[in-house]
């Protein structure tokens, strides 16, 4: 088996063969991995990339411009309006989505001369319902971090040994995965997710998730913020600042936060 150095090693031989690429840019650990080592390996050969849409949450937005300007990476934000194709929330969304930024991306690249474009997915991502995934290999993106092997836990490593704040950040996703499939998807509904979830994160639980189910709030909290949102003075405030937010009923999850817990029963598309 290869050791994280070893796939570390593959990474830059990769990034340095693509010559000139988009680095399609989050502000997540996996592209903030991905983009500082292009970033040593090809410096002025490429520019991140980062999508704005109202599902993106603004505080993800914000960590990428952060980054970027405190490394002098080039780095353009592009807006994109909510395609309405994933209006109702459908299963095959993250395929949708990603086909639709992706070939945005991909035509910036082509505008822009650049050869191709990278994401950041992982060897690790490549289990349970990703139909993203899907959408990138039909459109030719190439996904330098899973092509040399590296898991979540490597990149994380390797970022700590890098000395990158990010080494430790809970991982995001978009806001559409907190809404039930085939829900319509309202800008009223999004803000009031990325409310409660800023909420919870000023009161010191990152990385804590809120699902949302008509006007209940779930919350999926990470290990050991469960005994200690039962056992805090925190509770009542949540309970009131979820209320005040606009819910009616709120909840705890009790198996806590887990990656795709709204895919237990779907089969790949």
């Amino acid at each position: 088996m290869e050791s994280r150095y070893q796939k570390s090693s593959k990474l830059d031989t990769i990034l340095k063969d693509l010559n000139s690429f988009v680095v399609a840019f989050s502000g997540g650990v996996d592209s903030t991995f991905l983009l500082h080592r292009a970033h040593k390996v090809r410096k002025s050969a490429i520019v991140a990339i980062t999508i704005r849409t109202p599902y993106i949450p603004s505080r993800e937005i914000d960590d990428a411009v952060e980054f970027t300007r405190s490394f002098g990476i080039k780095h353009k934000i592009i807006d994109i309006a909510f395609p309405e194709m994933i209006r109702n929330n459908p299963i095959d969304r993250c395929y949708l989505c990603k086909k639709a930024i992706f070939t945005d991306l991909l035509s910036f690249a082509k505008k822009n001369n650049f050869q191709f474009v990278v994401d950041g997915t992982n060897a690790d991502d490549t289990g349970d319902f990703r139909p993203g995934i899907k959408a990138l290999n039909e459109l030719g993106i190439r996904s330098p971090l899973l092509e040399s092997g590296l898991t979540k836990k490597d990149i994380r490593e390797l970022s700590r040994e890098e000395h990158l704040d990010i080494w430790d950040k809970p991982a995001m996703a978009c806001l559409l995965t907190r809404i039930p499939y085939d829900t319509e998807i309202s800008q009223g509904t999004l803000r009031l997710i990325e409310e409660a979830e800023n909420m919870l994160f000023e009161l010191g639980y990152p990385g804590t998730r809120v699902r949302i189910h008509g006007d209940l709030a779930r919350i999926e909290c990470m290990p050991g913020y469960i005994e200690k949102i039962i056992h805090n003075p925190d509770k009542e405030h949540i309970i009131s600042d979820l209320k005040k937010i606009g819910f009616r009923y709120v909840s705890l999850d009790l198996e806590g936060y887990r990656t795709g817990s709204s895919n237990p029963d779907i089969k790949e598309l």
